[in-house]
């Protein structure tokens, strides 16, 4: 075994935070654990990356790109670009170029137009691998058990290696999904978050699917978990090449954050997902629901439908509800994480 100094909360007998993080010694087994990351590679997604190819207890088996963001030869090219930053030997597998029934509708609107910010990186010195996505994820996951699969864009790829491989479902330990407006207001429409948005469908047939999904919204990077200006003061005074990307990669995005909420910051709803799957402690609430896809309706599009209040079981909502619900919660939804322990974590990854 292995130890590994940690920084942990000082709590008090109530479970309140009290005062500065507590080092910690943590076991970290001798094996890491299997990640495979699927990403339609943009500014967050590749913070999210570096925080992954960081890890000491983290292996990352695979990197699969799909069309998102950005097309999917830029997402892979981005892709490549975060894994020799890191000087990581990580395979990257080329995906879907489109949703399963949808146009592509990209987000360079929020990223810039190659996903980064726009800020002429260099092309990569390596390539990606001749199989598809698909059969890596479906080998990936059959040939490391306990797998955790970490997807950070629209769901297409996951989706179509289940429609061929349903059992896989089965072999994953966790699947955490950065998708989702929760209760809460979209980013992309009044009513839905991007990655589910952009291939609905595909997003239903996960939460079909018999996932052990971990839901983690967009509503958690917003406000005090977005890096303020001094916050990304901090980053830039690390003074490493990994802390000088993950904020320049990001200009484009926090202009548009501004644009969009009014918030000056940079919000990072990938990192903040990354966060949570290298340590599910970060997330202090959770529920579990079942969580519904819209996918008829052009007004709400991408809607991730979930039952808080615990009102769908009522007589007026049977007709639609019923059935839907004799089926058992589909997902954990994450609805609050502990902002300082988040931060924290992005900062250890980026000295």
């Amino acid at each position: 075994m292995k130890l590994r100094l940690v920084t942990k909360p000082n709590r008090g007998h109530c479970g309140e935070v009290r005062g500065a993080s507590l080092p910690r010694f943590a076991v970290l087994p001798d094996m890491p654990r299997p990640f495979l990351i699927d990403t339609d590679t943009a500014s967050d997604d590749a913070v999210a990356l570096i925080m992954a190819l960081r890890a000491p207890d983290v292996r990352v088996v695979a990197i699969t790109t799909v069309a998102g963001n950005v097309e999917v030869d830029q997402a892979t090219r981005n892709a490549l670009y975060t894994v020799e930053l890191c000087d990581a030997e990580v395979p990257v597998f080329r995906g879907a170029a489109k949703p399963l029934l949808r146009a592509h509708q990209n987000a360079a609107w929020f990223h810039g137009p190659d996903g980064l910010g726009d800020h002429g990186y260099p092309p990569p010195q390596r390539t990606a691998e001749g199989r598809h996505a698909v059969d890596a994820m479906i080998e990936a996951t059959e040939g490391n058990p306990g797998l955790v699969l970490v997807t950070l864009g629209p769901l297409t790829n996951v989706a179509l290696a289940l429609a061929r491989k349903p059992e896989i479902a089965n072999k994953v330990s966790r699947c955490v999904v950065m998708g989702g407006a929760p209760c809460c207001e979209g980013n992309v429409t009044p009513a839905a978050e991007y990655n589910i948005w952009v291939d609905p469908e595909a997003a239903r047939i996960v939460l079909g699917s018999g996932l052990p999904i971990e839901l983690i919204g967009w509503h958690l990077c917003r406000y005090e978990a977005a890096l303020s200006p001094s916050d990304i003061e901090l980053v830039l005074g690390f003074g490493t090449e990994r802390a000088r990307f993950a904020i320049e990669c990001n200009s484009h995005a926090r202009h548009a954050y501004f644009e969009q909420t009014g918030e000056d910051g940079i919000s990072l709803p990938d990192p903040v997902a990354m966060s949570i799957a290298l340590d599910p402690t970060i997330a202090i609430s959770w529920g579990e629901h079942y969580v519904e896809v819209e996918t008829s309706s052009e007004l709400t599009r991408g809607m991730t439908v979930v039952d808080r209040l615990n009102v769908a079981a009522n007589p007026r909502n049977c007709a639609v509800w019923s059935h839907l619900l004799a089926q058992g919660p589909n997902a954990k939804v994450c609805w609050a994480i502990e902002t300082k322990r988040w931060k924290e974590a992005l900062y250890a990854f980026l000295t």
